[in-house]
């Protein structure tokens, strides 16, 4: 498959949507988890939709409980709590499984399309981020599966993978690669 429009993706309340729905809009999809200390990151990226919305931009969150259970209740109390917390008016999707055993077709294109280039080495959440992945999940040290939590993908209008950011990166350092594909 050359882009995501033929994927399905599961809403909060069990309707089934096709990424064909977004064909057409610059999207960034992300990986989110409610407890997690990356979890502020959803007051950036509410910022980022409410900015460039209107030029056909839009964020999908995928909650997912696979590091640290950081997710522990379902999709809809997901959501509920970062619109109350955060302020989140983006879609927020149903749970989603990342990594093996059994990702979501979605994430095992996205990974594939964009591959792990490393954290960065001069941010100190990306150094601690490194080290915990070494520490509590090695057998995510290589390869392209997800690190962690808030692993960012920005896809063009055309439905082509055009960028990853791992989770330290803020929305600021995004903002300009959002901005040239809008």
């Amino acid at each position: 498959m050359s882009n995501l429009y033929g994927f399905d993706i599961l809403q909060n309340n069990g309707v089934i949507r096709s990424m064909a729905d977004f064909q057409g809009k610059v999207i960034l999809i992300v990986n989110t988890a409610s407890k997690c200390g990356l979890t502020p990151q959803f007051e950036e990226l509410e910022k980022l939709f409410q900015t460039y919305q209107e030029n056909d931009f839009v964020i999908l969150g995928f909650p997912c409980n696979q590091f640290e259970q950081q997710e522990p209740g379902t999709g809809s109390e997901a959501e509920a709590l970062c619109r109350k917390d955060y302020g989140v008016t983006f879609p927020m999707m149903d749970k989603i499984r990342v990594n093996d055993p059994k990702p979501h077709p979605l994430y095992a294109f996205l990974k594939e399309a964009q591959p792990f280039q490393g954290f960065d080495a001069s941010n100190i959440t990306g150094r601690m981020l490194k080290q915990m992945v070494k520490d509590k999940y090695p057998h995510l040290v290589t390869g392209n599966d997800i690190k962690w939590n808030f692993t960012k993908f920005l896809v063009d209008r055309e439905g082509h993978v055009v960028r990853r950011f791992e989770p330290e990166t803020p929305a600021n350092e995004m903002e300009e690669a959002i901005t040239e594909l809008l």
